[in-house]
């Protein structure tokens, strides 16, 4: 497991090998879902693809949201809609449409900006402090987008995958603050219910419109099972677990772990190369991202 996780869990008050183990296999588990969609989206498209993400998942996590039902009264629905909107089907779609047109990794790459873009939106929009650190680790984690957006791969360009990635990071981290704001206070895993639920609602439209007319191969339907019951219903279950367990601080550092896998799935599964360009951008990020933690992850 990477030394960086090991150490960040350890540091704040030490854990079990339990959950070592737990955190190395949601890392697993969410750097898969970069290959499960870098496998389907072509016969998929992105709109389709993600609607079967979305309704696979909510339909995961609806047992926990039925038994807090009484927690979500109808006015609530517009929050719910907005939020999964923001935080779960445009950010999917971007990943979506990324697959299209990048190896897996760089998407998985590209996600690890979500945890210094919710620390943006913090400070932009809800007055939150950035400090010296965290605006350095900001302009380091931007320059290894510039890094990875920059790189070719079989000689083509992969600027459009990269922009496509670090937007819907963008939109998780807008998310994850408007969660923190308007949803504190229920319970997790039946919020994640709920915004799946309204974000495939949302998005019902769009897939129909754009579902594919030919048929659509068992490969890419059985990846698209796994994206939605694996990687989006039972990987929330186990990160709600870990967050009550070790803390939100603790359970994060699992953000080190998702491109590791992505890019070691995509190359041992699927033969995807990786560039000197992915692997500095990489260290880039990721160091970027573990430096904006120190001293403020608690």
């Amino acid at each position: 497991m990477n030394a960086w996780v090991e150490r960040a869990v350890r540091r704040d008050g030490g854990t079990d090998g339990r959950t070592l183990v737990e955190l190395g296999l949601l890392g697993a588990i969410w750097g898969a879902s970069f290959l499960f969609m870098r496998i389907a989206a072509n016969d998929f498209g992105p709109a389709p693809l993600v609607e079967v993400r979305l309704a696979l998942g909510s339909l995961v996590l609806l047992p926990f949201l039925w038994h807090h039902r009484g927690a979500f009264p109808l006015q609530l629905c517009p929050k719910l809609a907005l939020i999964g909107a923001i935080n779960s089907a445009i950010p999917f779609v971007l990943f979506a449409w990324a697959a299209q047109r990048a190896p897996a990794g760089i998407g998985a790459i590209a996600n690890a900006m979500t945890v210094l873009f919710t620390a943006l939106v913090g400070a932009m929009f809800f007055g939150e402090r950035i400090g010296a650190r965290r605006g350095a680790a900001l302009l380091a984690g931007f320059a290894g987008v510039v890094v990875l957006a920059s790189g070719k791969v079989a000689g083509m360009s992969v600027g459009g995958a990269v922009l496509a990635g670090a937007s819907a990071s963008l939109f998780y981290g807008l998310g994850i603050n408007l969660v923190r704001r308007h949803l504190t206070g229920l319970p997790p895993a039946a919020v994640a219910s709920a915004t799946l639920a309204m974000a495939s609602l949302l998005l019902l439209p769009l897939a129909v419109a754009h579902w594919p007319s030919t048929p659509i191969p068992v490969a890419s339907w059985l990846s698209a099972a796994a994206l939605g019951v694996v990687c989006t219903g039972i990987a929330f279950v186990m990160y709600y677990r870990l967050i009550a367990r070790i803390g939100a601080s603790r359970a994060s550092t699992v953000t080190y772990l998702v491109p590791l896998f992505g890019v070691a799935w995509a190359w041992l599964l699927l033969g995807e190369p990786l560039t000197w360009s992915m692997a500095l951008a990489g260290v880039i990020i990721l160091g970027s991202v573990a430096a904006s933690q120190r001293g403020g992850a608690r």
